[in-house]
C-alpha cells in the first residue's frame, strides 16, 4: 500500500525519496520516477516531510529510534507522519521523542484497502497538533480522498482500531448470515440484494462481499488474494483488545472476532483476505 501512496505523490508532481525492505516495492517507485535511499536515516537527512507505513509497533520504533532510524538524522521543523496501525501509546511516545528534535509527529493510519490506495481514495485518520495539521492535510490529500483530524496524537490510531474492530464483526456476521441463507436454499446473490435493500446492509455487504460472484472487485473473486490479510486483521483486533483491557471497556463481540481471526491464522488463512472468514466457517461446518 505504501508504494501506491508514493506513486500517487509522484503523479502529483512531488519529488519522492523512498526506503523499503521490499525490493519489488522499491523497483515500482523508482520506475515511477522516485529515488531510493539506503536507510530511514538517509531519507530523513534529505527531506523535511516523511511518511512511514509499517506492520506493527516494534517496526515503527525501530524505524524511528534504531541506529539508522529517522531520529538519528531528522531535521528540525520536519513533519513526520506515520500511517501504520499501531498502539496509540507508541504514537504518543514517538511524538514525545520528535519534540526533543524539534519535529512534529502525527499518526495517520488509513482505511480503504489496496484498491483505494491505487486509486487515491484512502481515508486518513490524523492525530496530532492542530498547528501541524494544515501542512499534513496538504500532503495527505494528494494520496487520499478524505483526511480527518481526530484530535491529539494517538486519536488517529484510536479511530482506526475501532473502525477495524467493527469491520471484523460485520464481516463475520455477514459470513454467518450468508452461509445460513445458502444452507436454507437461498440464492446468495438474491440474499445479498435483499440485505443491501434492508437493515443488514454494510460496507462489507455492498463493496466487499465474502461470497464469490457478488461483488466483482472483491477479493472473494480472486481466491481471497490481494486484499487485507487475516493476520493484519488479527493484529488490529489485538490492538483493540489491549485498549479495551487498559480502559476496562467491555467488547465481547470484538473479543470473539479477535479469537476467530487468531484461529483462522492458525488454520492457514493468515495470508488470505479477511473476508475468507466465510471459508473458515464453511470448513468448520463440514467437520
Amino acid at each position: 500500500m505504501g508504494s501506491h501512496m508514493a506513486q500517487n505523490l509522484l503523479k502529483k508532481g512531488y519529488q519522492v525519496i523512498a526506503y523499503d525492505l521490499s525490493t519489488e516495492a522499491m523497483k515500482t517507485i523508482i520506475e515511477a520516477g522516485g529515488q531510493s535511499a539506503s536507510s530511514p536515516a538517509e531519507v530523513a537527512s534529505q527531506t523535511k516531510q516523511l511518511v512511514t507505513m509499517l506492520p506493527s509497533s516494534p517496526h515503527v520504533m525501530e524505524v524511528y529510534t534504531g541506529t539508522d532510524g529517522i531520529f538519528s538524522t531528522v531535521q528540525a521543523g520536519s513533519l513526520l507522519i506515520d500511517s501504520s496501525t499501531i498502539d496509540p501509546a507508541v504514537s504518543k511516545d514517538m511524538a514525545a521523542l520528535a519534540d526533543t528534535h524539534g519535529a512534529n509527529f502525527m499518526d495517520a493510519p488509513v482505511s480503504g484497502g489496496v484498491q483505494a490506495a491505487k486509486d487515491g481514495n484512502l481515508t486518513f485518520m490524523v492525530g496530532g497538533r492542530e498547528a501541524a495539521y494544515e501542512e499534513a492535510v496538504t500532503l495527505l490529500s494528494n494520496m487520499g480522498k478524505n483526511v480527518v483530524h481526530c484530535g491529539e496524537v494517538g486519536t488517529g490510531e484510536t479511530a482506526k482500531i475501532c473502525n477495524n474492530m467493527m469491520l471484523a464483526i460485520h464481516m463475520i456476521g455477514l459470513s454467518e448470515a450468508t452461509n445460513l441463507g445458502v444452507k436454507l436454499g437461498m440464492d446468495p446473490k438474491l440474499l445479498a440484494k435483499v440485505m443491501n435493500m434492508s437493515t443488514g446492509r454494510s460496507w462489507s455487504s455492498e463493496m466487499y462481499h465474502p461470497y464469490p460472484g457478488i461483488v466483482e472487485t472483491a477479493p472473494s473473486n480472486r481466491n481471497y488474494e490481494g486484499g487485507f490479510g487475516s493476520a493484519l486483521m488479527a493484529k488490529d483486533l489485538g490492538l483493540a483488545q489491549n485498549a479495551a483491557t487498559s480502559t476496562k471497556c467491555p467488547t465481547p463481540l470484538g473479543s470473539a472476532a479477535h479469537q476467530i481471526y487468531r484461529l483462522m491464522c492458525n488454520s492457514g488463512y493468515d495470508k488470505k483476505d479477511f473476508s475468507s472468514a466465510i471459508l473458515f466457517l464453511q470448513e468448520k461446518d463440514t467437520k
